[in-house]
């Protein structure tokens, strides 16, 4: 069984900033800059034929390439004691473009519908009794947060191996953004 993932590489340089944000929360986890990504579908496990057919089945996504940028913070859940934080997207719709003909390959492929609503973001940091006054602050402090667009000329299909040290990040394969 192979656990998976699929997610959009976000640019080099981004990464660092992202996780030293993640870090100045007390009571927080930063994501590990190798970990930092914006993901579009957790698949979970599946056997080897469903990967393999997975695996060969998303080289059919068709989308011209796009430019995303990263803005403002927030954490979920909405409501109630956060658990992650993260940074925004937007413009989304290319994106969530993306994720459609990503679902609608996996369902080809025997994956059932993602039942989740899909809320383009970037975890940065996991919370575990952060303060509250600190945490607000941080949200308040980050709300304008802003990168400038960067090119999304590629999406990627990771496994994920559980570990004592927290997830294994496996690059399985990458898929280049075609035109029809």
């Amino acid at each position: 069984m192979m656990r998976l993932f699929i997610a959009v590489p976000i640019p080099e340089y981004i990464g660092p900033l992202l996780h030293e944000m993640g870090r100045s929360l007390p009571g927080g986890r930063p994501v590990p800059v190798e970990q930092i990504h914006i993901t579009l579908r957790f698949i979970g496990e599946v056997e080897g034929s469903v990967y393999k057919d997975i695996r060969e089945n998303l080289s059919t996504v068709r989308l011209s390439p796009f430019s995303i940028g990263i803005r403002g913070v927030g954490h979920f859940p909405p409501r109630g004691k956060p658990r992650v934080i993260w940074a925004g997207l937007e413009p989304v719709e290319e994106l969530i473009r993306l994720k459609r003909k990503i679902d609608a390959c996996l369902v080809q492929c025997g994956i059932a519908p993602d039942s989740r609503k899909f809320s383009p973001h970037v975890s940065i940091a996991r919370l575990n009794n952060a303060p509250l006054k600190r945490l607000t602050q941080f949200l308040a402090g980050n709300a304008f947060l802003q990168f400038d667009e960067f090119d999304v000329n590629c999406f990627e299909l990771y496994s994920s191996r559980l570990s004592p040290k927290g997830a294994i990040h496996t690059l399985e394969e990458r898929y280049p953004l075609l035109p029809y």
